[in-house]
């Protein structure tokens, strides 16, 4: 381990001619590691099994865009439209990234843990279900929003599914998953409205079940999305006039039809 008289740190050292994160040759881990698994080692310290190493790269994956209209995208666009570049057009659309856009993954892990820890409190123990009631009815009589759930578009989040499927399926106890339809349930009650668990809510159960701390819920989230604001960005330099209106709604797709994904037989699933 490399002393230093000053600052220490645990994530990565280089020398003249290695570079070591988290104890690991990087050199060594160039085509064998997938990049999620390298995000998952980053923040965490360890190595992902690959079977959470799919959660991760699930979850990013279902992160990575959700269209033009969204507030980082138009903020990319707006930024790049009056002549930035595409460094400075994505870090204008990840400063729009926030409590009520693709940042709230680390306030609701928050409400989760308080769920369950109410479940398992040894004084007056409640179920998951009575929990989320108690947590939902707390928050509506303080007129508190509870973060990760309700979408403007989506009725029914098409991404949450599949990502809770594919959590349980990695073995996980899947307490914070349940937490997480249990807040939605009682919110239908509480409200008569459907608000549906969204993408930041589904993230925050999984990396709850992940053992994430909440100061890096929002992490894997960001790192995805980034990826989508660059080609929104980059698109944006490149085909459109400079200064034009940006209407938020108003806008058509003209890329490739639906199409059918190629063989992933022989891609390596980690």
């Amino acid at each position: 381990m490399m002393k230093c008289d000053y600052w220490e740190t645990e994530i990565s050292f280089t020398t003249d001619d290695d570079i070591y994160i988290r104890g690991y040759d990087l050199v060594e881990m160039i085509g064998k590691i997938p990049f999620s698994h390298m995000v998952h080692l980053l923040l965490t310290g360890e190595l992902p099994s690959p079977e959470v190493g799919r959660v991760i790269d699930a979850l990013m994956v279902a992160s990575i865009d959700h269209g033009a209209g969204t507030p980082s995208v138009l903020t990319a666009r707006t930024a790049a439209s009056g002549g930035a570049c595409l460094k400075n057009a994505a870090t204008a659309g990840m400063l729009a990234l926030d409590k009520f856009h693709g940042a709230a993954v680390e306030d609701c892990m928050i409400v989760l843990q308080r769920v369950v820890d109410a479940s398992r409190d040894p004084v007056s123990p409640r179920t998951i279900d009575e929990a989320a009631k108690f947590i939902v009815k707390e928050a509506r009589e303080n007129e508190a929003r509870i973060p990760g759930f309700g979408h403007r578009q989506h009725p029914h989040d098409p991404r949450v599914d599949k990502l809770f499927n594919l959590t349980l399926e990695a073995g996980v106890e899947g307490i914070y998953i349940q937490a997480s339809l249990d807040i939605a349930k009682a919110l239908k009650n509480e409200t008569g409205k459907d608000l549906p668990i969204n993408i930041d809510g589904a993230v925050a159960a999984i990396l709850c079940e992940l053992h994430y701390p909440p100061g890096l819920g929002n992490a894997p989230f960001l790192i995805a999305r980034l990826a989508g604001i660059l080609a929104h960005s980059y698109e944006e330099i490149v085909k459109m006039p400079r200064m034009r209106r940006i209407d938020p709604v108003n806008h058509g797709y003209c890329g490739p039809a639906r199409r059918k994904l190629p063989d992933q037989s022989n891609i390596n699933k980690g």
